[in-house]
């Protein structure tokens, strides 16, 4: 009987399409992900599920559209939805994913899969973390859709124990996530891999900022005005404000956020090697709804 192959989903948080070198980004570096995309299977078209995270996670956890599982806007970290809707009257929507869900967990589980979930969630308070929807495991996943105190520790994630004072959010949930793999044993595993980059606040690891200011001053990058006023915002309560539009990508910070995350997903991937599990391992790679003006 073949072996069941592990299964790894990765979902960025906000990363635009633009934002890896595989898909033409000369400021940003990627070198892990432009191997894997190099290696795999590449995709050059895609919709998302909506334009906001937490329906796009009910979707791809339940395999239904938005509309059908209910989850139609961004839920609030205190449960209550978008205030800037507009005048629209809405269709009911909930502010969680149900327990009645049969989730992609829940079917891996039922298949004897280990089933690990690691970084934001955003789909629901307590009741509806991870673990109630068929993870073994938990590391960081709660109703926050963004860690409101920062990337570097203290976070104050409710289901995750701080790290040592400074220490990079990714960093040490990819830490966590490398310890899983190597005591995985036979047993196949599904790693749902949701890190909280590259949301809001923007922030990363002083020394790779510097690398990307150096690089910015050498391409006269920083002499010259990145971004301009578009459009006005398209919905009731934002119109009077104005879309950012970014002529070109130059910003040191999100640079240095976007190559952390590479270089965390590398060290992922060479656990998932050093455990004799690659060439068993499928590796899917997303973004939950596209990226900023950075």
């Amino acid at each position: 009987m073949a072996i069941p192959p592990n299964l790894i989903l990765v979902l960025f948080d906000d990363l635009g399409w633009r934002d890896l070198g595989c898909y033409g980004s000369t400021f940003y570096e990627t070198p892990n992900l432009d191997r894997i995309a190099s290696e795999g299977m590449q995709f050059t078209d895609a919709y998302a599920a909506s334009p906001v995270c937490s329906p796009a996670r009910a979707s791809i956890m339940s395999g239904k559209y938005p509309a059908r599982v209910g989850v139609t806007d961004w839920i609030d970290w205190t449960g209550s939805c978008h205030p800037l809707r507009g005048r629209m009257i809405d269709a009911p929507y909930l502010k969680q994913l149900p327990l009645a869900e049969q989730s992609l967990a829940c079917a891996l589980r039922e298949g004897g899969y280990q089933t690990w979930h690691v970084g934001k969630w955003h789909l629901g308070g307590p009741e509806f973390y991870p673990e109630r929807h068929g993870f073994d495991v938990n590391l960081g996943g709660c109703e926050w859709g963004c860690p409101h105190r920062g990337y570097f520790s203290p976070w104050g994630v409710p289901v995750l124990e701080d790290g040592p004072e400074g220490e990079y959010l990714t960093d040490h949930l990819t830490d966590r996530t490398i310890e899983l793999i190597r005591s995985s044993g036979d047993r196949p595993f599904f790693l749902n891999y949701w890190p909280y980059a590259v949301h809001t606040p923007i922030q990363a690891p002083e020394h790779l900022i510097e690398k990307y200011r150096v690089k910015a001053r050498a391409l006269h990058l920083d002499e010259i005005p990145a971004l301009v006023e578009g459009e006005p915002f398209p919905t009731e309560g934002k119109r009077h404000l104005r879309v950012t539009r970014r002529l070109f990508q130059s910003d040191p910070v999100y640079a240095a956020m976007i190559e952390n995350l590479d270089w965390n997903l590398g060290r992922l991937f060479q656990a998932v090697e050093e455990a004799g599990q690659w060439d068993n391992t499928l590796v899917l790679i997303t973004s939950d709804n596209g990226g900023l003006a950075t």
